[in-house]
C-alpha cells in the first residue's frame, strides 16, 4: 500500500511490531491492524488515537473507515458512528462504514484558531 497522501504509523513493544496503521490526509483510515500477540493491551487504542491525531494535524475534520463485524464494537466505544449500509470490501462479506468527528487541533501560541 503506497499512497502519497497517507501516513503510516507503527507501534512496537519490546522491539517487535505490535500494530500498524495508515490514514490519509483527508481522514480515511485505511488500516488499523494489531498483532494477535498484542491484542487487548491498548495497542489498537493507542494506534487509533495516533491515526486520528495525524489526520487532524493534516486538516481533516473527521475520520472515516470501513469496520469489520469484529471491530465494530471497538470503534463505537471510541466515538465512531455507522454512516451507511454494510458494503463488501477486501473480500469481507460485510464491512461497516463508520465516521467520527475529530476534535479541532489547538491553535499554536500566537496564532488564532480556525473559526
Amino acid at each position: 500500500m503506497r499512497r502519497a497522501d497517507a501516513s503510516y504509523l507503527v507501534a512496537t513493544e519490546r522491539g517487535a511490531i505490535a500494530a500498524v496503521g495508515a490514514v490519509t490526509d483527508s481522514g480515511e483510515i485505511l488500516l488499523n491492524y494489531v498483532s494477535p500477540d498484542a491484542r487487548f493491551r491498548g495497542a489498537s487504542s493507542a494506534l487509533l488515537a495516533g491515526l486520528e491525531a495525524r489526520a487532524a494535524g493534516r486538516g481533516a475534520r473527521q475520520c472515516t473507515l470501513i469496520s469489520t463485524e469484529t471491530a465494530r464494537r471497538f470503534y463505537r466505544a471510541r466515538g465512531y458512528e455507522e454512516i451507511g449500509a454494510p458494503v463488501r470490501k477486501f473480500g469481507m462479506d460485510s464491512g461497516f462504514p463508520m465516521a467520527k468527528v475529530l476534535a479541532r487541533p489547538a491553535a499554536l501560541p500566537g496564532r488564532a484558531a480556525d473559526v
